[in-house]
């Protein structure tokens, strides 16, 4: 089974062509929806994560507050590694039992949407590492369009991930995303061809 680590700055299209695969009959499995899943009620995440910032953090119907928890998290980067001490194995685990499944299936090829792939050190995990990266002004201009924001939050926050170059650098495959859908349809084909290929030769 071919392992793919799918990952992306901000605004980049990460999203997109995740879908896109999916579409194709990809088996995608998503961090950010596996880190839902990790703090449903009832879950031991949750549960340490109530000891430690208290009942605060929690919605009316005992779910996970994300914006009370965000504004806590986001101002003490010491709370948010705290945070990403209590959430990161319980994803890791989560997808581990997914990639499980996967293989008991006999799926050729498994696609990982981590945003934060180079960022823990998981590329090393993969097999073959896809980024989907697009020019500074066309994601400064996405995050101003597409989500309110001023340019100068949104510039704040491309500035705090790591950069497009150093991940290049680490990629097997780059989707530049910087044109009309029409076009990102084209170049997710054109990966989605390739990786079959390569995990037909693995197989």
């Amino acid at each position: 089974m071919l392992m793919v680590g799918l990952t992306g700055n901000i605004a980049a299209g990460k999203s997109a062509v995740a879908d896109r695969l999916a579409a194709l009959g990809v088996t995608v499995i998503d961090a950010d929806v596996l880190a839902r899943e990790a703090v449903r009620p009832g879950t031991r995440a949750l549960r340490r994560i109530v000891d430690r910032w208290g009942v605060q953090v929690l919605a009316a119907d005992g779910s996970l507050d994300r914006a009370a928890l965000r504004r806590i998290v986001f101002a003490d980067a010491s709370e948010r590694a705290a945070l990403d001490a209590i959430v990161h194995p319980e994803v890791a685990r989560l997808r581990e039992a997914h990639v499980a499944d996967a293989r008991a299936r006999g799926d050729r090829l498994v696609v990982c949407d981590i945003p934060l792939l180079f960022e823990t050190g998981l590329e090393s995990r993969m097999d073959r590492v896809v980024l989907v990266d697009a020019p500074h002004e066309v994601r400064l201009r996405r995050l101003v369009r597409d989500r309110g924001l001023s340019e100068a939050e949104a510039g704040a926050m491309m500035a705090a991930q790591m950069s497009a170059e150093r991940k290049r650098r680490g990629a097997h495959h780059v989707i530049e995303n910087d044109g009309a859908l029409a076009d990102l349809d084209a170049k997710v084909a054109a990966l989605h061809a390739a990786l079959v290929r390569e995990a037909a030769a693995r197989a």
